[in-house]
């Protein structure tokens, strides 16, 4: 059973950029668009990493990773953020919001797929 991604983007071409590559290295992935969404699929879909950005509609992506976090069952989910806004003290103010990791865009996508598959023991 392949392993399952939920890719927060609000961006299409991102998205279906991502999640074109991801299903070619053989993973599931769902996809949200918007911070709300993506604390409601997190619950759902049970996945095995999420790519969160973070400017995000409806809730940013920092606020729904501090949710996801804090809900016993699905805290354990590693976060990759993946965000623009490279101003001083985002990374630590990210880190403090529950992710596990940060990528500042634009990112290669070989770095987004090397750092997932960190996250996902492979």
């Amino acid at each position: 059973m392949p392993k399952k991604i939920l890719l927060v983007e609000d961006d299409d071409s991102h998205a279906y950029i991502l999640r074109t590559v991801f299903e070619g290295e053989q993973y599931e992935v769902v996809v949200a668009s918007d911070g709300k969404e993506a604390v409601k699929k997190a619950l759902s879909e049970k996945p095995d990493l999420i790519l969160m950005d973070i400017r995000l509609p409806v809730m940013p992506g920092d606020e729904a990773t501090r949710q996801i976090k804090a809900n016993p069952e699905t805290k354990h989910i590693p976060v990759i953020c993946i965000t623009a806004a490279t101003m001083k003290g985002t990374e630590e103010k990210l880190l403090r919001a529950g992710c596990d990791s940060y990528l500042e865009k634009p990112t290669e996508l070989d770095t987004i797929i090397a750092e997932a598959k960190k996250y996902l023991g492979e």
